[in-house]
């Protein structure tokens, strides 16, 4: 067995495996929590030693080499969705939404200020929340704050992830006018029964509509978000999904695994735990999806991501260029990832960055004109190798031990030292270590993140608990 401290089942849909007696044993014996890897070091190890004071320093290093991605959060929705996990408020009357809008711009302000030095932004992505909370005039006030105060490149991409619900026209026309090149729709499930055991009515024609009009738009590229393991959800109903969404032809499609964290996300204890999938049936509902899309014509893409073969992340996959940052799976490479609004993470060159989360104090301090960061991590020599390993895994499920060792140097052999006891450790065939080169065949790939937990020196370090991922 692979030695971690702790280890979880996986999402089992790198590329559908067939459900055996042995799978399902490998599921229970890999069914420990883990994290998702969405950075290395985590969030949990984040602390209050790095300030908006380290932050500011961290800014003024960057040059006109340094490409940048702004990852901004709006942390608002108008209704409250019982399986959510993201940092948001729920809000019926819109001046909050105005009034943190106005905190929002002061940031931008004053986080381009401080890296006026640095070069093109080539990637954007508005995330929450819900964005399209935002007023159509509001949407386009922002999107010429950033215009405005850093410089674009011709070809950035410009991401936001969107709640077809209720959206409308002027909205969607206003995405448009922003210069939105893709849109993210979250769906989740389209069984009337799921949707009310989740608080989440939104019929298919709603969505459907929505992604008619952004076409018209010019938003070229469209992705669905799905999850499987909520509340009445059926392996029928899965593909009655995928097979409904793929109708619409979208680009990606991000099929999660719904994480029941009510210890953390109290609002979650308003579902029905006695319907919520068991972990056998997680696993057979992550194989019919897996397998469901592959038939809809989208490749899979690391853990839960799907495009169709002319996408851009497919070919990025394709070409090793794959990436993974705490919007998932992305072709953004860029030097630093600016991020902006309360709970937002940034990663510089150096390490990690977030603000407050609360939004009183984010404001308190957007408004006075400081950096609005309270913790963070600065990396070391080892954090950086294990980064870099781990990312590789999740994205191509392989790396090259002399590649390493030439890249980091001497910070690099404790790494591949334990790589090799890694390997030896696996009784379950879920590792090759061959000619230098530490890879995870197919049938090991669903349990990626188990493997990427046994190089995680953090791990253990913290009273983190984290979410079952099958």
């Amino acid at each position: 067995m692979i030695q971690v401290k702790e280890i979880r089942a996986q999402p089992l849909h790198c590329r559908a495996m067939k459900t055996t007696t042995a799978n399902a044993g490998l599921v229970e014996k890999y069914a420990a929590p883990v994290p998702r890897y969405t950075s290395y070091p985590t969030a949990p190890h984040f602390h209050n030693g790095v300030d908006g004071a380290t932050y500011g320093r961290w800014l003024d290093a960057l040059d006109e080499r340094s490409k940048l991605s702004l990852y901004l959060h709006i942390p608002y929705c108008d209704t409250l969705c019982w399986f959510c996990g993201c940092h948001t408020k729920i809000t019926r009357r819109h001046t909050p939404v105005t009034e943190y809008l106005v905190a929002l711009m002061a940031e931008v302000e004053i986080v381009a200020e401080r890296a006026r030095q640095a070069g093109e932004v080539t990637h954007v992505h508005w995330g929450g929340g819900s964005p399209t909370i935002l007023s159509a005039d509001e949407i386009v006030a922002l999107t010429k704050a950033l215009r405005s105060n850093f410089r674009f490149g011709e070809h950035a991409e410009f991401a936001v992830e969107i709640d077809p619900r209720g959206l409308d026209g002027d909205r969607i026309a206003a995405l448009g006018r922003a210069g939105v090149t893709r849109a993210s729709l979250g769906v989740q499930d389209l069984d009337p029964k799921v949707q009310v055991a989740i608080n989440r009515v939104q019929p298919y024609e709603e969505t459907r509509d929505v992604v008619v009009q952004l076409r018209e738009q010019g938003v070229r590229s469209l992705n669905l978000d799905l999850i499987y393991g909520l509340p009445h959800q059926t392996v029928d109903g899965i593909r009655d999904t995928i097979t409904r969404c793929a109708a619409l032809r979208p680009d990606r499609i991000a099929l999660f695994g719904y994480a029941h964290v009510p210890w953390m996300k109290t609002h979650q204890r308003l579902i029905d735990e006695t319907v919520l999938p068991g972990l056998h049936e997680r696993f057979e509902q992550s194989q019919a999806a897996a397998e469901q899309l592959e038939r809809e014509g989208y490749l899979p893409i690391g853990l839960d991501h799907y495009a169709r073969a002319e996408d851009g992340l497919a070919q990025a996959a394709q070409a090793g260029t794959l990436r993974r940052n705490f919007q998932g799976y992305t072709t953004d490479g860029a030097d630093a990832l600016i991020g902006l609004g309360a709970s937002a993470i940034g990663k510089m060159p150096q390490g990690y960055v977030q603000n407050s989360p609360a939004i009183a104090d984010y404001r308190r301090k957007s408004l006075n004109g400081e950096l609005a960061t309270v913790r963070g991590v600065e990396l070391t020599d080892d954090d950086r190798v294990r980064a870099d390993i781990i990312e590789q895994l999740m994205c191509d499920f392989r790396f090259d031990l002399g590649d390493v060792q030439e890249r980091f140097g001497t910070a690099a052999g404790p790494v591949i030292a334990d790589a090799e006891r890694i390997a030896a450790s696996d009784e379950d065939g879920l590792i090759e270590l061959e000619d230098g080169r530490f890879e995870i065949p197919p049938h090991g790939r669903p349990f990626v993140r188990s493997i990427c937990a046994a190089f995680d020196a953090h791990l253990g370090r913290s009273e983190a608990r984290h979410s079952a991922a099958v």
